[in-house]
């Protein structure tokens, strides 16, 4: 069997950032004419949110100022491409590879439209080779970032010698809608920042770096519902149904142990746990689980706390911040997304 080792991570943030203190008189004012009883209940939930700051590709009065579906949409398309370019550069760099030497290209995006995908403006922004294999990842939500793992691996394992990027942007600012007052966007805008992260892999015999030695999904039954968006005139309209948490909890066994003992491991021998912060109640659902076990996401919660949620490039920060530890050979670390499907993903690694 060919190994895929991850080679390096990278992050890039747009130019905005503030903190939470500084976003509530934005919120203040757009909610100014809701009952006192909701304003308070929306200003708890983002104080409450667990996270510190966000960055934009916006400033902060311009994402609270009302704007067409289109005008947010051509925003999210020219800063997806500075930020993509900067990512896919800098982790080229860290890994010392030259961009034509990439075999194979999945970008990862859900916030917005592009036709072109990402990747085909980077073939020409970077001067990737002609031949390089596109593959547009565009509608798994926060999941995405693993799925590109997912099948980043499976392109590779197929073809030893091989290198692959995958480059995950998001701007959940610029799907923010001004006339939804629903309890699933209030969540959205708290918790929701933007960012980009770049994932290198390799089948070269030489790669450095942890190797995969095993990657799966699982889907809820009848949880389409769950999460996502809904394309309406003003844009894409947040979908995020207040029972994912518990949901998760309750399928969290079957997600898990299953999967650990089809690629020869367990909880046990976890070390790293890896995991996408959705939000503070989800992290607080999956820490319960493993608490108890001597286990902590620590860098599950530090992560959406410097950043809040940036969809699929979150659970790359959070990686990234593994890759930069001195970890022992042999111990493991489990990857771990949840996403609109209702899904979740995995890739179990090896360092």
């Amino acid at each position: 069997m060919i190994d895929t080792r991850i080679v390096t991570v990278s992050k890039s943030l747009p130019p905005y950032c503030r903190e939470t203190p500084e976003i509530l008189p934005y919120v203040e004012r757009w909610l100014g004419e809701q009952e006192p009883r909701f304003r308070r209940k929306v200003l708890k939930i983002f104080e409450g949110a667990a996270v510190d700051k966000r960055y934009s590709i916006m400033e902060a009065e311009d994402v609270f100022t009302e704007t067409s579906f289109e005008e947010k949409n051509r925003l999210y398309a020219d800063a997806v491409q500075g930020l993509g370019s900067d990512v896919l550069k800098k982790a080229l760099d860290q890994a010392g590879w030259e961009a034509d030497s990439l075999d194979y290209i999945i970008t990862v995006s859900c916030t917005g439209i592009m036709i072109p995908s990402l990747d085909a403006y980077l073939v020409n922004k970077l001067g990737l080779r002609q031949d390089v294999i596109r593959l547009p990842v565009t509608e798994m939500g926060c999941a995405a970032g693993v799925s590109g793992l997912i099948y980043a691996r499976n392109f590779l394992r197929s073809n030893p010698g091989k290198r692959a990027a995958v480059v995950a942007v998001e701007s959940p600012t610029a799907t923010f809608q001004h006339n939804d007052f629903s309890m699933a966007n209030m969540v959205s805008v708290a918790i929701f920042g933007d960012g980009a992260a770049c994932v290198l892999l390799s089948s070269e015999e030489t790669a450095p770096g942890p190797r995969i030695i095993g990657d799966g999904m699982y889907h809820f039954p009848d949880a389409t519902h769950m999460m996502g968006f809904e394309l309406t005139n003003p844009g894409l309209k947040m979908i995020l149904d207040p029972s994912v948490p518990d949901t998760i909890n309750e399928h969290f066994d079957a997600i898990i142990h299953p999967f650990l003992r089809e690629h020869g491991s367990n909880i046990e021998k976890l070390s790293h746990l890896i995991f996408h912060p959705g939000g503070k109640k989800i992290v607080q659902a999956v820490e319960e689980r493993f608490k108890p076990l001597g286990k902590n996401i620590d860098d599950t919660r530090e992560t959406l706390r410097q950043y809040g949620n940036m969809s699929s490039a979150t659970v790359l920060y959070v990686l990234q911040r593994f890759m930069q530890k001195e970890i022992s050979a042999g111990e493991q670390g489990l990857v771990l997304s949840f996403g609109p499907g209702f899904s979740a993903q995995r890739v179990l690694l090896e360092w």
